[in-house]
């Protein structure tokens, strides 16, 4: 099958606005996210030109074309793996993602992630939009963090989900275990981040004219003495390791967190050495998602959905809340 081929000649109200917003005007059927990988890719172009900028500002009577690569066939393979499913119709999936499993395949990573369980539990239902390598995947979490995640089954649900992503409406909590006790007990933190400058697969806070604007809101629910509190984080935006480099630049990494926190000896100072191997030994970030709440693409309905503290995470809790009084 051959690559196709569209072309968008524009007109008037597209005068000014940005060449992914006319592109998605112009071929709905096309998520904003895929049309921006297209442009990003050398996909499209003008007077002979090839444009890579998503923000091209486009004027009347230009003539773009844009080609869409033929769809690969899958090529991953589904995988008897346990799916903790909270919800599901024919168009879309909510998983309550366990720590340690990968959303998708990537570098290092080829299988035994949640897209290889999910393509063994819904067939080749799930939505292409994503990409050969994340069929239905509409956001990601962590490997190392837990919580709620949805996943489309077509592609009119995907663009939905999607554009509500983009726009910033889905309501996304998370609770959160990290180190000290944050003064005020609540805020938001509004810092750009990219990548690091010299640890290139880290994330940082970086200066203005670098990385992109992110902003996370947090209110501490529990205090365990001047040691740990317990967060509440809800996201405006949804960056790369987002909570995880935030926290940790106001001073409070999270607990368990390997890349951007450590668990040093004055944090632990007084915890008995058996609770001292529980949590140096507990191999992920205390960080759970525990409210996803969305529009659905077909009938309208808003809908929410919460889990649980996982149990492992629960019983850092329970020590930080015995030994309180040594913090």
């Amino acid at each position: 099958m051959s690559d196709e081929e569209k072309i968008l000649t524009t007109t008037a109200d597209d005068e000014g606005i940005r060449l992914d917003v006319s592109l998605v005007r112009a071929f709905p059927e096309l998520s904003r996210s895929q049309l921006k990988r297209l442009i990003l890719a050398g996909n499209v172009n003008h007077a002979g030109k090839t444009i890579t900028d998503p923000a091209y500002r486009v004027k009347q009577e230009q003539t773009f074309t844009l080609i869409v690569p033929h769809s690969e066939p899958l090529d991953l393979e589904p995988e008897n793996i346990n799916l903790d499913i909270y919800y599901e119709d024919d168009d879309l999936i909510v998983v309550n993602k366990p720590a340690g499993l990968v959303v998708h395949p990537g570098a290092g990573t080829p299988n035994g992630t949640l897209v290889n369980g999910l393509l063994n539990h819904c067939g080749t239902s799930l939505s292409g939009i994503g990409g050969i390598k994340r069929p239905g995947i509409v956001h990601r979490l962590d490997k190392d963090t837990s919580g709620l995640i949805v996943a489309a089954k077509n592609d009119r649900s995907h663009r939905c989900l999607s554009s509500q992503f983009e726009q910033r409406s889905v309501e996304r909590a998370y609770h959160a275990l990290a180190w000290g006790s944050p003064k005020p007990p609540s805020g938001q933190i509004e810092e750009r981040i990219g990548r690091h400058p010299y640890k290139r697969k880290k994330m940082a806070v970086v200066s203005e004219n670098v990385g992109k604007f992110a902003l996370t809101r947090f209110r501490t629910l529990k205090r365990y003495g001047l040691r740990v509190f317990k967060a509440e984080c809800r996201l405006a935006t949804g960056r790369t390791h987002q909570i995880r480099v935030h926290l940790a630049h106001i001073g409070h990494p999270l607990v368990g967190d390997p890349v951007y926190g450590r668990t040093t000896e004055a944090r632990l100072s007084g915890i008995p050495d058996s609770d001292i191997e529980l949590i140096t030994t507990c191999r992920r970030q205390a960080l759970h998602a525990v409210t996803l709440g969305f529009v659905h693409p077909r009938s309208g309905l808003e809908m929410k959905f919460s889990s649980e503290f996982p149990e492992e995470l629960r019983n850092l809790e329970s020590i930080f809340e015995r030994t309180k009084s040594f913090s």
